[in-house]
């Protein structure tokens, strides 16, 4: 019997176990919830515990139905790449709650570092911006605010770390290690430097003895305990999520890009060995690191994607689903000239206005619901076009798009997006590309293939193609009308 790949896929709302076969295809999955924390505007946090436990139920159920442990050649685990978790490393118990990536609480330590004129010299380090969003600025917090916390540091006995360190920890009984994918999310870590950095922990007030060893995203990283399975079995593959699905999606040459398209939108494209510098605010960041080596990524989010459907569903009532969209778009010719700037929540990359408000422009007596549907739609190709460009402007030219993601199974936005784009639009029929990725990652790293390239071409299954056909006169069109409204966002 082949042996399966065990994925352990650590979200925000849920933690899932995923088992798949030497060659990509899914043969089940275990999910539970987790429970969110809110103690006050703006923190967001997790219970460490809860999210072992639960994980492990998850596990073990997958376990089960590969016949055993024995049944299993490795695990790869992929998660929400900023969350912070602070535990004792000779208890291996959680000293408080963890600080989820969504956790605003460090804005105002941001604020003054910006103020004292460090953020040019972090980014030039880290490709990072100072933002409460990412896990140093929550680390310091936890030592300084926490008790229990503090204790541990004085002691010398306190381990931090994001969910992939975390739950390496509790499988095999004490390793502590950080993957380079999301050891590059911590604001501590050098975009060219093998560890941790003295300078970056002593400006964040990081203590450098807690943290991690930085590691390979493929590789031996252990074994799991033998009572929590029945039997060992090698973790080979740790991935942040965002770059798990950049892999999953087969983004591995420079210039290869993914958008996954949700509530908002992350876009990643591989940058290959050059450390990548923006110019427009978008993030430089580790994709993978083999033997040493590292490739890179640019990274850009849209703050608004699926969440303006939601809104024109739940909120305006113009919708009774959101695959009502791709029937409203497809009974008519155009948008009769109707733009959605879809700035709810300000503007994200490239524009960075916190400020900016949405914008419905062109309205007429003409305008239905069926304009209005395929206005949302167009937003997302204009935003992704509009991305395209900054990324190009820092040297990262796009030579595809691969989507995945909730709504890229609208076919008619797929399409809208290579039109614009005026490039080639690739999407999966297995749209699990975080999981995916994993499991190459851990393919790689237990020796079932000899590199990425032949995990991907083993693994990624059936590809649906959208060819760009939109004539040049309607795409400048287009653009010159979301640029209008734009300006008045």
């Amino acid at each position: 019997m082949t042996k399966k790949i065990l994925v352990l896929d650590e979200g925000t709302t849920s933690t899932r176990a995923m088992l798949f076969a030497p060659d990509g295809k899914s043969l089940g999955s275990a999910q539970q919830e987790l429970t969110q924390h809110y103690p006050e505007p703006g923190r967001v946090e997790h219970d460490p515990t809860e999210i072992w436990h639960r994980t492990l139920a998850c596990a073990r159920e997958m376990v089960e139905k590969a016949g055993g442990a024995e049944q299993i050649a490795c695990i790869g685990i992929t998660n929400q790449r900023e969350t912070v978790v602070a535990w004792d490393k000779n208890s291996g118990e959680p000293l408080a709650k963890a600080l989820v990536w969504q956790d605003r609480r460090t804005a105002d330590f941001c604020e003054e570092l910006k103020d004292a004129g460090h953020e040019a010299e972090v980014q030039k380090q880290t490709g990072l911006l100072l933002d409460p969003y990412f896990s140093g600025t929550k680390m310091r917090w936890l030592v300084q605010n926490e008790p229990a916390v503090a204790a541990a540091a004085m002691a010398g006995t306190l381990a931090l770390g994001t969910i992939e360190s975390w739950l390496v920890y509790k499988l095999t009984g004490g390793s502590h290690i950080s993957d380079a994918s999301n050891a590059s999310r911590t604001l501590l870590l050098p975009l060219g430097g093998a560890q941790f950095d003295d300078g970056l922990c002593e400006l964040f007030e990081v203590p450098k003895a807690a943290l991690g060893e930085v590691t390979d995203n493929a590789g031996d990283f252990g074994s799991t305990l033998s009572e929590l399975f029945g039997a060992p079995i090698p973790i080979t593959g740790l991935v942040g999520d965002q770059q798990s699905a950049t892999i999953g999606q087969g983004c591995l040459s420079p210039g290869e890009t993914k958008a996954t398209y949700g509530t908002g939108a992350f876009i990643l494209a591989n940058k290959g060995h050059d450390i990548p510098t923006s110019d427009n605010r978008l993030l430089g960041t580790v994709l993978y690191q083999e033997n040493g080596k590292r490739t890179y990524a640019l990274e850009g989010s849209v703050f608004v994607a699926g969440s303006l459907v939601q809104w024109l569903r739940d909120s305006l009532g113009l919708l009774g689903t959101a695959a009502e969209t791709e029937t409203l778009a497809r009974s008519i010719d155009n948008s009769g000239g109707v733009v959605i700037i879809p700035a709810m929540s300000g503007l994200g990359a490239p524009y960075w206005q916190p400020e900016a408000r949405g914008v419905i422009a062109g309205l007429s007596f003409a305008t239905g619901r069926a304009q209005i549907a395929r206005a949302a739609l167009e937003a997302m190709a204009h935003q992704t076009y509009d991305l395209a460009k900054a990324f190009a402007a820092d040297g990262a030219q796009w030579t595809s798009l691969k989507i995945d993601g909730g709504m890229s199974a609208n076919d008619w936005m797929a399409q809208d997006i290579a039109n614009l784009l005026d490039l080639p639009v690739e999407r999966p029929d297995f749209v699990e590309t975080t999981a995916l990725g994993a499991a190459m990652l851990a393919a790689k790293g237990a020796g079932l293939v000899g590199s990425l390239d032949e995990a991907s071409s083993t693994m990624r299954g059936a590809i649906g193609h959208f060819k760009p056909s939109m004539d040049g006169d309607i795409r400048e069109a287009r653009i010159a009308a979301w640029q209008k409204a734009l300006a008045a966002a």
